[in-house]
């Protein structure tokens, strides 16, 4: 199945909470998204239907390992896109922001000689 990039939000949000929390519930995952709990809902559905997360019987969300591979990788990009914005001089705002769209539409080959070319400096 091919995730989209909201599904790919909704898994780095989970990753995320669940670092920092070790529960996730899907209210936790609409706080921290800022979006509607029927969004997330819905998000949950169709992620869980895709193999990428699970829910136990009180109602906590669960990577499964297809999407804990997901979270992980779209985590890893997040994190470096942010911190080469910043780098570069981008306001760490904007860098954040920015970062958020550009983890979606980069293609694994220009994102890993990106990094290369960063190592390299």
């Amino acid at each position: 199945m091919k995730i989209h990039a909201s599904g790919e939000d909704y898994l780095e949000a989970v990753l995320v909470l669940q670092k920092k929390l070790g529960m996730v519930r899907s209210v936790d995952v609409a706080r921290y998204m800022e979006v509607s709990k029927p969004s997330v809902c819905y998000a949950v559905g169709t992620l869980r239907e895709g193999g990428f997360l699970t829910m136990d019987e009180k109602h906590y969300l669960h990577l499964t390992e297809l999407g804990r591979d997901a979270a992980e990788k779209i985590y890893e990009r997040h994190c470096f896109l942010t911190k080469y914005l910043i780098s570069i001089g981008v306001a760490p705002a904007t860098a954040e922001a920015d970062a958020c769209r550009i983890e979606h539409d980069i293609s694994a080959e220009t994102y890993e000689r990106l990094k290369e070319s960063v190592i390299k400096e």
